[in-house]
């Protein structure tokens, strides 16, 4: 599994709440499970108590996210720094039985799981992956979603870092709102500029009395 596979995590965490909304999805350790993904081994180790510990995890990765996307580099850093000092990780060499076309095994990188628990075990990969992410294609490539009242957070995988949504549907949602927006100056211009023809008119029909 490559490193920056595991910025996905920090993704999915800090998504899984939409304070623009009031909406919550990490209400239940089935919740905190399907995190985890295909990662089924450590999902069984979720219990009760990590429903507050990924909540508290995920305050802190959006923290990244929104000084980021406001331009902090520093504070984006420093706030990452944090995380990765309190949730180390375990590197191993991995390959996973898969093997090359000569029959080689293809090694990689791995993160292995956390001894402790579930929470400690998601927030040392997400925020490794993120901290990858962040070292490798730079600060600026993590975004928050610009379409109201969504702020979902992305990763700029464009090859031009123009990425503003999180999805085509908030794309689409936001350009259908601005062209709405745009119909609406315009036709007040051309209402305002009616108003001021008519006035004009008037006014100089009152001046040949």
């Amino acid at each position: 599994m490559e490193l920056a596979y595991y910025s996905d995590y920090a993704v999915r965490l800090v998504n899984s709440e939409e304070p623009g909304r009031g909406k919550d999805n990490l209400t239940s350790v089935d919740a905190v499970r399907d995190l985890f993904g295909a990662n089924q081994e450590s999902a069984r180790r979720a219990t009760d108590t990590d429903l507050t510990r990924f909540r508290g995890v995920r305050g802190r990765l959006r923290s990244v996210f929104e000084a980021a996307d406001g331009g902090d580099e520093e504070l984006a850093v420093n706030l990452l720094n944090s995380l990765l000092l309190e949730f180390p990780v375990s590197p191993q060499i991995s390959g996973h039985n898969h093997r090359d076309d000569d029959g080689r095994p293809l090694w990689h990188m791995h993160l292995a799981d956390h001894p402790s628990n579930a929470t400690a075990g998601y927030a040392a990969i997400a925020a490794m992956g993120l901290a990858f992410h962040l070292t490798e294609y730079g600060v600026d490539r993590l975004g928050l979603c610009e379409a109201a009242p969504c702020r979902n957070a992305y990763l700029d995988t464009s090859t031009n870092r123009s990425r503003r949504y999180c999805s085509d549907r908030c794309a689409t949602r936001a350009n259908v709102a601005a062209y709405r927006a745009r119909k609406r100056l315009e036709a007040d211009r051309s209402d305002s500029t009616g108003r001021t023809a008519d006035s004009a008119q008037r006014a100089r029909a009152n001046g040949e009395r």
